[in-house]
């Protein structure tokens, strides 16, 4: 038994064969219950996340990673005795501490969803391009100020069961992230933040968003913003 059976890390994966086996197996260590969703890898992913112990979900052809989190989330809504959703990158950007430190925030009752700050503690860690583009992508949002958001688009977040039955995410691409900012602005729900430390190693700065990616996000969230 775990103090953390309760907790299910969703992860959604593709062509993360060259570190997901690593990044499942160290977080098995502290959650036991995981899934990873394969959104249509074209590489070795799927044979390399069997070989965990985690539940492993596919998607036949690549769908986006909100397709991924949404499917997740609704197998890990499934689960008996599951109370705490935690989404969590396969790149290995994302520690298992932050994961204990947030899904304690529910534990206590503060809050029903709690979102990862990559700048509440200035730790230099985040890329110059990177940060200059999720600074901007906060402060565009009406609903990421409505929320006093400092990082809206980490993809480190802790859900209450409450607000994972809830969710409906409808944006298979990156842009879900706006899609449930604005979904947390609306729904009532407490949200709050916390500072969490981010690994950017060379493969996942390879993998990272590029600046012509970030514009695009801060392009979507006008856009949204826009048509409400």
């Amino acid at each position: 038994m775990s103090q953390y059976d309760d907790v299910w890390l969703v992860i959604p994966a593709y062509n993360e064969g060259q570190v997901i086996a690593d990044v499942v197996e160290g977080a098995r260590k502290t959650f036991p219950n995981i899934v990873v969703v394969d959104d249509g890898s074209s590489d070795n992913s799927a044979e390399h996340i069997a070989t965990t112990g985690a539940h492993l979900v596919r998607h036949p052809v690549n769908l986006g990673q909100g397709a991924a989190l949404q499917t997740g989330l609704k197998y890990a809504l499934a689960q008996p005795g599951a109370r705490y959703f935690a989404t969590f990158d396969a790149d290995g950007q994302h520690q298992t501490p932050d994961v204990e430190k947030m899904v304690q925030v529910l534990r206590d009752d503060e809050a029903d969803v709690v979102l990862g700050s990559r700048f509440i503690e200035q730790n230099g860690q985040v890329p110059w391009i990177k940060r200059v583009v999720l600074r901007t992508a906060a402060s565009v949002s009406p609903t990421a100020r409505k929320l006093k958001l400092t990082d809206s688009h980490n993809g480190l977040r802790v859900l209450s069961r409450k607000a994972a039955e809830q969710l409906n995410i409808t944006m298979n691409g990156m842009a879900h992230a706006s899609e449930i900012v604005g979904f947390l602005a609306g729904s009532g729900l407490r949200v709050t933040e916390v500072p969490v430390d981010i690994l950017y190693t060379e493969y996942s700065r390879a993998k990272g968003q590029s600046l012509i990616n970030g514009v695009n996000i801060i392009f979507d969230i006008t856009m949204r913003e826009r048509s409400r």
